[in-house]
């Protein structure tokens, strides 16, 4: 008979768990080596933006605000102080050179006025009697020449005569000696007074010179004194639009107060604040074009304020051709500066990812769409639209450029 033989069933068991082992022990090597070990992240399609990199002209601009000011201002103050008694302008108006804009009224100004008004015409009355007294005198001296020309005559004559009869022996010598001395006296006496009627003549000159001079700059600082009233009335220094006009009636202005500012109109220009980013890029002549009522205008930097404040600083930008109509001051539009020729280049469209990257890296898309993964990247300039991408990225690969702050710090997302 045969024997049955029974089967030795912990063989089997042993065997099966050797193999169990090796597949465990298979896994955790793959899982080691080969796994994605990377954080994850689940995301939504439909709730992220996700957009092409590209190879096209980069257009080298930025886009600011710029605010419609007058082409230039003059500034209105006070030449003199005192109280307002009337304004016969108000702000907003237009208004021609030398329109009275206010009246202010000071009357120690006016007192003071009128004494210096009495000293300077009492100093140029004075002064006038000099000059005249001057003149008098020089005069006098001419007429005393002349007198004394006439005795010259007669004393020549009768020296002449009496030296005649003399020699003749028809008069004594007593009498010819003193005809002799009385001439001689004569000629030096005339010596003398020619002499002194010339230097006084140049004396008498330089003092009458010297004193209309100095009538001249009294009446001249007269003529001041007298303006000074006319300071009183506030006039416009130019033709414009007056503004701001701060002061009411009754209120005491004092000298060299503001009071307001005229608005030259003849054209206009726009005020650009830009980000101190660019301060080291913006010259003078760079080419801007604005947009007001559907059209275009085009203008050039013509003045750079490079004081920064709150991260900003200021450039005037004039229209070079036509200048919009109806145009207001304080109208705002957006401007497109021109800061380079279009070149080339990789672009990647901006988005809110810089914020937490800083153009550092960006989450790539996968080929097949189902997932992306963090890259290392370098960008370089940027405009409104675009930025410059200098390394880590091809023209038609993906890249998620919505916000990042909501995947944390995963490696890797998977889209949904």
């Amino acid at each position: 008979m045969d024997k049955i033989i029974e089967k030795k069933h912990w063989l089997k068991r042993k065997k099966f768990t050797v193999i169990a082992a090796a597949i465990a022990v298979s896994f955790v090597i793959y899982q080691v080596a080969f796994a994605d070990h990377s954080s994850k992240y689940k995301v939504d399609k439909e709730k992220i933006a996700i957009s092409e990199v590209s190879y096209d002209a980069f257009q080298d601009y930025i886009s600011v605000t710029g605010t419609v000011e007058p082409i230039k201002t003059v500034m209105l103050a006070a030449i003199e102080g005192g109280r307002i008694e009337e304004i016969f302008i108000e702000e907003s108006n237009a208004v021609k050179k030398g329109d009275i804009i206010m009246k202010l009224g000071n009357p120690s100004l006016i007192l003071e006025i009128s004494n210096n008004e009495a000293q300077v015409t009492r100093s140029i009355n004075e002064l006038q009697m000099t000059k005249l007294n001057m003149q008098t005198n020089m005069m006098d001296v001419r007429s005393r020449s002349l007198d004394l020309e006439l005795t010259l005559i007669d004393k020549t004559r009768n020296f002449n005569i009496n030296k005649k009869l003399y020699n003749d022996k028809l008069i004594s010598k007593i009498d010819f000696e003193k005809s002799k001395e009385d001439y001689t006296a004569n000629v030096e006496k005339m010596k003398i007074v020619k002499e002194r009627q010339k230097n006084d003549s140049i004396f008498y000159n330089l003092q009458i010179k010297a004193l209309g001079k100095s009538i001249e700059r009294m009446e001249n600082n007269l003529d001041m004194v007298r303006k000074r009233v006319d300071n009183l009335l506030v006039k416009a220094p130019c033709d414009g639009e007056l503004a701001q006009l701060a002061p009411e009636v009754g209120q005491v202005i004092s000298y060299g107060a503001p009071i307001g500012k005229v608005n030259v109109l003849d054209s206009y220009k726009l005020r650009l604040d830009i980000d101190e980013h660019y301060i080291s890029r913006i010259n003078k002549n760079i080419k801007g074009e604005c947009l007001f009522s559907g059209k275009y205008y085009k203008g050039n930097i013509k003045k750079i304020y490079t004081e920064v404040s709150d991260g900003k600083f200021h450039v005037d930008l004039i229209f070079t051709k036509d200048v919009p109509r109806d145009i207001r001051i304080g109208q705002t539009s957006r401007i497109k500066l021109e800061l380079g020729k279009p070149e080339k280049r990789t672009l990647l469209p901006r988005g809110a990812f810089y914020q937490k990257t800083g153009g550092r890296w960006v989450y790539v898309v996968d080929k097949t769409g189902s997932f992306a993964t963090k890259r290392a990247i370098e960008l370089g300039r940027y405009n409104p639209k675009y930025y410059e991408v200098l390394s880590g990225l091809e023209a038609g690969e993906q890249v998620i450029t919505s916000g990042y702050d909501i995947f944390g710090e995963a490696e890797k997302l998977i889209l949904n």
